[in-house]
């Protein structure tokens, strides 16, 4: 919705919708988020980091900074619960996910959940300026490069693919549509903000 506004911003429908799917999601914070559990829903599960970028998004383009301090208080909380002790990033695990007053999934670790966060992170560094938000897009980034709970890269040099997750004992070595794609979006995300002479030659 936030990308076809950027090109339609006076479409009445798609601002209606925006606005009403916006309001569920701070409904939805409303209801759910404590003080150590600021998060939308009873559960951590896949693609978090979207519901967040979502209310950042919608919180700036509706210059609303209740929705948008909501977006950036989960975010920050993602954040932390997937950063490890040594610092680098460790996605919430697709074998359990991550329940409220349970434990945390560590595995398997889904490159579809570094790319969220590496989109996420950079339109909260985009909106607010805040050089944090650009050094945690940079630690999901590397969870792709080997920056990882296994020091393996997921990224393979040869053919731009990207294996399609990381396993407790090694990376999948399969390399689907869906992973390689993660990795090249967020490759190119952080080239536009990296290097934005660089992607806007190339574009």
């Amino acid at each position: 919705i936030h990308e076809y506004l950027s090109a339609y911003p006076q479409k009445e429908k798609v601002l209606a919708a925006r606005d009403h799917l916006t309001r569920k999601l701070v409904q939805l914070w409303n209801h759910c988020a404590t003080e150590d559990w600021p998060w939308f829903e009873e559960s951590a599960t896949y693609d978090n980091a979207r519901l967040s970028q979502a209310l950042i998004l919608s919180g700036h383009a509706m210059e609303d900074q209740d929705t948008l301090q909501i977006g950036l208080e989960s975010l920050r909380w993602l954040a932390s619960i997937q950063t490890t002790q040594g610092g680098h990033f460790r996605p919430i695990g697709s074998n359990g996910f991550y329940v409220k007053n349970g434990a945390r999934a560590d595995f398997d670790q889904q490159p579809l959940e570094a790319q969220a966060m590496v989109s996420a992170c950079l339109d909260a560094f985009r909106i607010t300026g805040d050089p944090e938000w650009a050094s945690e897009a940079k630690r999901a980034f590397e969870w792709f490069l080997g920056r990882n709970d296994l020091g393996q890269p997921l990224y393979d040099s040869a053919n731009g693919g990207c294996g399609d997750g990381l396993h407790e004992d090694r990376v999948n070595a399969n390399q689907g549509a869906e992973s390689s794609l993660a990795f090249q979006i967020a490759l190119a995300e952080m080239t536009h903000v990296v290097h934005p002479s660089l992607s806007s030659n190339e574009s």
